[in-house]
């Protein structure tokens, strides 16, 4: 107990010093030209931040652009020879106060305040299924409670001048889960303009030699969320995997991988022992939109990535063996999940192996949920959220 307080008090004390050097960076001159980028807090090099950075930097040479990367993950900005700096370190400070612009796609620290003529695009990472925001009733995740999870969550969204929707359905929501009252940008989102661009044989060919799979073979991608209740601490999560691989092995060893990939909170490193010919862990790979475009069939529970994969047009199966817990108990849903996902609901992996050998039988054909699941969803992907959100935001604009 007497170290927990001694770490506290140091927590406060370097907010305080971080609060204090920020305050007074933010008040130099602006760089008008200057965009720190940062994804899953600074943990990868993905998502619609991502897209943003590629395209500002292929088509406005003139600007200058920073990566904002974890400490613990720096190697992979290193051996991509990207522009970037340490989070929460002096320079990265210096360089947020000064950056006209903020590419953001989840919430930064609460103690940053934003400078009055910065401009924070926050892109957010995903279409809302589970409840968000000032709409989740009880909040079960360690270091907080509900009345100061939805506080800080406002108090984070107050500081965002736009902030990216895929989909009218998603502004929504949003709006009111956020409680956000600027720009909302509807143009779907950046991230997935490389699954529309980049959906070919060649390119899928050339990623699976490029990743070591055997081209010959169908990939299965799993890709579960997290569970508020189930943490060792604030930001690392336990996962207790269902799935089992011996009797999937058995079924579609000779003919199938899997692509293993852990959301980002996380923290498990899952033993695959006897299984790595069939099962491979891509859970730290930087960014899932490459397993996407490589897979044949995706396997989700209530992970948000189904809404992206849906634009594929391919088969997506959800794994749902704690259902109403997860749907009662932690976070909620905004849909009718039961009668809205496209794609059937399963709950062992006997009735994996099932749907997966119904596909195989019959190939896939898109069921009317599904199709009314793309067109509500979907109608705004096609290549080109990226240039319409930096024509918005840094082209056309006037922002201050």
């Amino acid at each position: 107990m007497k170290q927990l307080i001694v770490n506290l008090r140091r927590s406060k004390l370097v907010q305080k010093i971080y609060r204090a050097a920020f305050s007074v960076t933010s008040k130099l001159p602006k760089n008008n030209n200057l965009i720190i980028f940062e994804s899953f807090h600074g943990k990868q090099y993905s998502d619609s931040p991502r897209a943003i950075f590629e395209y500002i930097k292929e088509n406005y040479p003139e600007y200058q652009l920073y990566w904002a990367a974890d400490r613990r993950h720096l190697s992979l900005f290193e051996e991509r020879g990207l522009p970037h700096v340490k989070r929460l370190s002096l320079k990265w400070i210096f360089l947020m106060a000064r950056a006209k612009y903020w590419v953001i796609n989840a919430r930064l620290p609460l103690w940053i305040k934003k400078p009055k003529r910065t401009v924070y695009l926050q892109t957010w990472h995903g279409t809302p299924l589970k409840k968000l925001g000032v709409d989740i009733e009880d909040v079960q995740m360690p270091g907080t409670d509900t009345e100061k999870y939805k506080q800080n969550f406002v108090f984070e969204a107050g500081k965002w001048d736009y902030l990216v929707s895929p989909n009218r359905y998603s502004t929504d929501i949003f709006k009111r889960a956020f409680q956000f009252k600027k720009e909302v940008l509807e143009t779907g989102y950046p991230r997935n303009d490389y699954l529309i661009n980049n959906n070919n044989p060649e390119e899928i060919h050339r990623l699976k030699q490029n990743f070591g799979i055997p081209v010959d073979k169908k990939v299965i991608l799993y890709a579960p969320t997290w569970r508020d209740n189930q943490f060792y601490e604030k930001g690392n999560y336990k996962f207790n995997l269902e799935l089992d691989f011996q009797l999937l092995k058995e079924a579609f060893g000779d003919t199938h991988v899997i692509l293993l990939r852990m959301h980002y909170l996380v923290a498990e490193n899952l033993d695959l022992n006897g299984y790595t010919d069939f099962v491979m862990d891509f859970s730290k790979h930087e960014d899932i939109r490459e397993l996407y475009l490589i897979s044949d069939m995706l396997v989700t529970d209530y992970s948000s990535v189904y809404f992206d994969y849906a634009n594929l047009k391919r088969p997506i199966l959800f794994f749902v063996y704690d259902l109403e817990d997860y749907r009662d108990n932690l976070r909620g849903f905004y849909l009718d999940f039961e009668n809205e996902a496209p794609g059937p609901l399963v709950r062992t992996t006997e009735e994996i192996v099932k749907e997966i050998k119904i596909v195989e039988e019959s190939g896939f054909q898109p069921s009317h949920t599904f199709n009314e699941f793309y067109e509500k969803f979907c109608y705004l992907e096609d290549g080109n959220a990226t240039r319409l959100v930096v024509d918005q935001v840094f082209i056309n604009s006037n922002n201050f």
